[in-house]
């Protein structure tokens, strides 16, 4: 028997590396599978649906049923549905995030003047100019938020700016901090993962790559907290880090070590 009942397990850094599956990790989710553990993907990575990591795994025989998989874009996507429905979202992000949010009747508009909402993300194509309309429709009290927090993103090679630098862009020349982090390691996020489990916080597991994210989540919630070292997080990095994770692994493949 296990103390636990369910797992929340980030994808990027902890299951895979881009799209390449990392080392033994099947183990870790078949020792979950074993001990009966019901298992949640959640990635902040705000370019994708619930569809894609399903696919991803699949050639690895690992079957991920849809309903188990979130995203900060999915999250953010199902928060503003609910908040603010019929209300035009100006969005600072990507093209797979706008058929995200279209595909949950959320408008989508790019006329900075027309915003109702400010959503800040992730977007390569992000720009002075950019910028410059994100400033005009932040002008007021219009409700700012933002997918998730990473500052960068790990890539073969190495790191690249994510959606917490541009949302930082947008909010020094608006002069004022988003309202809300929608993904990972915000309330938000977390309420939506126990909705999703139907799972009491002592007895869930969230595993991950990320202090500020993962674990933070985790300690906020009152989980038990499991750091992997296969993603960002360096050995100085946890020794400085005010949020200190319950137990560290190597990698999600010794999971079975806590169950």
């Amino acid at each position: 028997m296990t103390d636990y009942e369910a797992a929340i397990l980030d994808v990027d850094g902890t299951i895979v590396r881009g799209e390449e599956l990392l080392p033994n990790v099947t183990d870790g989710l078949h020792a979950l599978e074993d001990a009966g553990i019901d298992r949640l993907l959640f990635s902040n990575n705000p370019t994708r649906g619930s569809d894609h990591y399903g696919e991803t795994l699949e050639p690895y025989g690992i079957e991920v049923d849809p309903n188990a998989v979130l995203t900060s874009a999915t999250v953010s996507a199902e928060y503003l549905a609910t908040t603010h429905p019929n209300e035009r979202v100006y969005l600072v992000g990507s093209d797979r995030l706008v058929t995200i949010l279209e595909d949950a009747a959320v408008e989508v508009t790019d006329d900075p003047d027309a915003a109702e909402v400010v959503l800040g993300s992730f977007d390569k194509e992000f720009s002075y100019g950019t910028l410059w309309e994100s400033l005009r429709a932040l002008e007021g009290d219009v409700p700012f938020y933002g997918t998730d927090p990473d500052a960068t993103i790990p890539i073969d090679g190495g790191l690249i700016p994510g959606s917490g630098a541009i949302i930082a862009a947008m909010e020094a020349v608006a002069d004022r901090e988003a309202d809300s982090i929608l993904g990972k390691p915000s309330s938000i996020a977390a309420a939506t993962a126990m909705n999703r489990l139907e799972s009491d916080p002592e007895r869930t597991l969230v595993v991950g790559d990320r202090l500020n994210t993962d674990i933070a989540l985790g300690e906020r919630a009152g989980m038990t907290t499991v750091l992997v070292r296969t993603g960002v997080t360096e050995q100085a990095d946890l020794e400085a880090a005010a949020v200190q994770p319950d137990h560290v692994l190597e990698s999600l493949a010794e999971i079975e070590t806590l169950l």
